[in-house]
């Protein structure tokens, strides 16, 4: 279980010490683009070249607004190879170094991108065992994929890291105290990524406002309201929320799936945390005290370890 140390116990140090700090840099990388069923693409990236026949691959899915240059996503990987899997990562549509064909791009529970990838490599990679890691949404949209699949999961592990299992709560909670700092940053990047979709779509015509008025979102949950739930046909915030909080599908998972959380996230309360009747046979919940949102640095400040990937790296061997 995670324990942080003194110095490190505040939840906001957790949360911003690898993007403030952390310096890894990810080697000879290989991008290419996995097209859709709907015409669409997805970029991904695997470390090192794709492999032939690899005995063990592990696909990662990045949180929001993240990439293959989110530092929890540079550490996970380069520590993968050295304990030689095969690590890929599906960037969601519109994420990678290419902007997405259509005007719509990925919410926290569009599993039909991961889907199609993961059966795409069950199918490349017959003899190969799959596992996956999802972070924050990516985690949300991966342990609901896990509930849809149920029974016929191809994946031999899954682990989900501070996922937003209600995100209802999660909208709530991250419009709140020093949270909205997370709030001004997120909605920076996904503004700017639907601003320059006004480029190449009608999206006035589509979503019924201009980019004024884009500009003037204030919150989370006043983009879902007008961009999000609308053009993926929620109607609205609240149902989206509803429909794709994977709270509701961890009952249904049949896959070995860890999920690891901590109580201090500042991205949603222990509100969000599912009862024992709602979790599958199949599921461990590893709850810890501290550890921010997608943090669990512990050693010292100065030579800080990051959890994580040991812990990752446990689960998957054991």
């Amino acid at each position: 279980m995670f324990e942080a140390p003194t110095l490190l116990k505040n939840p906001h140090i957790q949360t911003l010490y690898a993007t403030l700090f952390r310096r890894d840099k990810l080697k000879n990388l290989e991008y290419e683009e996995f097209k859709l069923s709907d015409g669409d693409f997805v970029e991904i990236v695997w470390m090192n070249k794709k492999p032939k026949e690899p005995k063990k691959i592990v696909v990662l899915f990045h949180g929001l607004a993240g990439s293959i240059n989110s530092p929890y996503i540079v550490g996970q990987m380069n520590t993968l190879q050295k304990e030689g899997y095969s690590a890929v990562l599906m960037h969601f549509r519109g994420c990678g170094t290419k902007a997405n064909l259509k005007p719509y791009a990925y919410h926290s529970g569009k599993t039909d991108d991961a889907k199609e990838f993961i059966e795409y490599l069950q199918k490349e990679y017959p003899k190969s065992d799959i596992y996956a890691i999802g972070y924050s949404i990516g985690a949300n949209m991966l342990l609901k994929l896990l509930g849809e699949w149920g029974s016929s999961s191809p994946l031999k592990k899954a682990i989900a890291i501070s996922p937003p299992l209600k995100l209802n709560i999660c909208a709530d909670t991250i419009n709140k105290g020093f949270a909205r700092v997370y709030q001004s940053y997120l909605l920076k990047e996904l503004k700017n990524t639907l601003l320059r979709k006004y480029e190449k779509f009608n999206m006035q015509k589509i979503l019924g406002i201009d980019k004024t008025r884009v500009k003037r979102v204030k919150t989370i949950r006043e983009f879902d309201n007008l961009y999000v739930a609308k053009i993926f046909g929620f109607g609205t915030a609240n149902n989206y929320y509803k429909k794709a909080s994977s709270c509701q599908y961890l009952k249904h998972i049949k896959t070995q799936t860890l999920i690891i959380h901590a109580k201090d996230d500042p991205f949603m309360t222990p509100d969000v945390l599912p009862k024992s009747d709602e979790l599958s046979s199949s599921i461990m919940l590893e709850l810890s005290d501290n550890g921010g949102h997608i943090g669990f640095v512990t050693g010292s400040f100065i030579k800080p370890k990051y959890w994580l990937e040991s812990r990752v790296g446990r689960f998957l061997i054991n």
